[in-house]
């Protein structure tokens, strides 16, 4: 099955009708921006590009490879993805390339269904916006019109500097997610509902500005991603396994220390997983390809090895020491869990045709795909849930109306 890239949606940010832009090195440079929406799509149609092909075709590689960039330095730099690390968007495969590379990473954040890789990659390109929106100065006035109601400029006299003045209701918006005394709107010059931008520990007034605009990036790419989750069905997630499975693996060397168990709640285990820890917690002695997957897919799943050894506890054989060297060997190595094939092969897979119908989906051949859309399922009903419990009186009413047409 094809899926289209031009039935996903984009969210716009405020204002509503943002400025157009017909500069494509600036869309190509900045495509998180609403008016990089039909750019984008113009990239896909025009080189007949689809999903498949954005994540399979040799020629795209670079794309490929600028998106898994984008990923690992949002992942790894705590100051977010480096504004240096840029193509050249002077030519149309360059500015192709920095488009669709967002794309691509943007699509493996929401494949993924994990909230902080989605939380960190957001901050990434919030920040790496930060710091372009703080340097461009020639497009720094139709960008701000695109994140703000409006904008006004002041030019100092004797010097080339440049002040800015926001509207109070967008700062008083923006400002609260923002430490700092300079943020208290007691601290800032207000006039006639315009708040000044004065330059302040080092930064420019465009600086300054900049860093409400990241506020507005941050908010629209969470919003454009959880809805692109909410939408997103096995089969297309299932299609970036291999590069959310790379990124997640990097993300838990990141924060191992702050991993809780329940990144995967025992719902969501495979078949193939549940039985090797119920097997090795009744004493039964499991094979050697049961036991390495079980160490590699519960690194995977983002266990610690504290929690990966106790599955070994009852083992028939079982060593303190020998496991505790094993597991560390199997995440020092980045240990690949087998995939159904090979545990078919080598005895491990307990589910037979017709046990489990996520099992016998044509595209299921990997546990991992099973864990990722059995926690995408269980978000889904989660983010339905909070939607119904935020509207109550909606809610009350519709049982009203059916008692009524009841009893009619």
């Amino acid at each position: 099955m094809k899926y289209p890239l031009d039935t996903l949606p984009l969210t716009m940010p405020m204002p509503l009708t943002p400025p157009s832009i017909e500069d494509e090195s600036v869309l190509a440079r900045y495509p998180f921006l609403p008016q990089s929406r039909e750019y984008i799509l113009g990239q896909l149609s025009g080189n007949g590009i689809n999903v498949e092909g954005l994540i399979e075709e040799p020629w795209l590689e670079d794309i490929r490879r600028r998106g898994s960039l984008r990923l690992v330095e949002s992942v790894v730099h705590k100051e977010g993805v480096d504004s240096a690390t840029t193509v050249d968007i002077s030519s149309d495969v360059g500015r192709m390339t920095e488009a669709l590379s967002f794309l691509h990473a943007m699509l493996v954040v929401c494949a993924s269904f994990e909230d902080r890789l989605l939380n960190r990659w957001v901050e990434g390109e919030a920040s790496r916006a930060d710091q372009l929106f703080g340097i461009d100065r020639p497009n720094f006035d139709i960008i701000a019109r695109t994140y703000l109601s409006d904008i006004r400029s002041e030019a100092i006299p004797g010097t080339t500097e440049i002040v800015y003045h926001v509207p109070m209701v967008d700062f008083l918006e923006l400002c609260p997610k923002i430490t700092g005394g300079y943020w208290r709107l007691i601290n800032r010059p207000v006039k006639a509902g315009w708040v000044r931008m004065d330059p302040a520990s080092g930064e420019t007034s465009q600086q300054r500005t900049a860093r409400l605009l990241k506020e507005r990036v941050r908010r629209s790419l969470t919003e454009d991603c959880v809805d692109r989750m909410a939408k997103m069905d096995d089969a297309f997630a299932g299609l970036f396994a291999d590069p959310v499975d790379r990124i997640l693996g990097l993300l838990s060397e990141r924060v191992t220390a702050e991993m809780p168990m329940t990144a995967a709640v025992r719902e969501d285990w495979p078949p193939c997983f549940e039985s090797a820890v119920a097997e090795l917690a009744q004493g039964i002695n499991v094979n050697h390809t049961g036991r390495l997957f079980l160490a590699a897919m519960s690194r995977a799943m983002l266990h610690t090895p504290e929690v990966t050894c106790s599955f070994f506890e009852n083992a028939p054989d079982y060593n303190a020491e020998t496991t505790s060297y094993q597991v560390g060997h199997v995440y020092e190595h980045q240990y690949t869990p087998h995939g159904c094939s090979s545990l078919k092969t080598g005895a491990r897979c307990p589910v037979s045709p017709g046990d489990d119908r996520l099992c016998d989906q044509e595209w299921m051949n990997h546990p991992l795909k099973y864990l990722r859309a059995k926690q995408r399922r269980r978000y889904q009903e989660e983010s339905l849930n909070e939607a119904a419990d935020e509207s109550p009186e909606r809610t009350e009413g519709a049982s009203e109306t059916n008692e009524t047409d009841d009893s009619s």
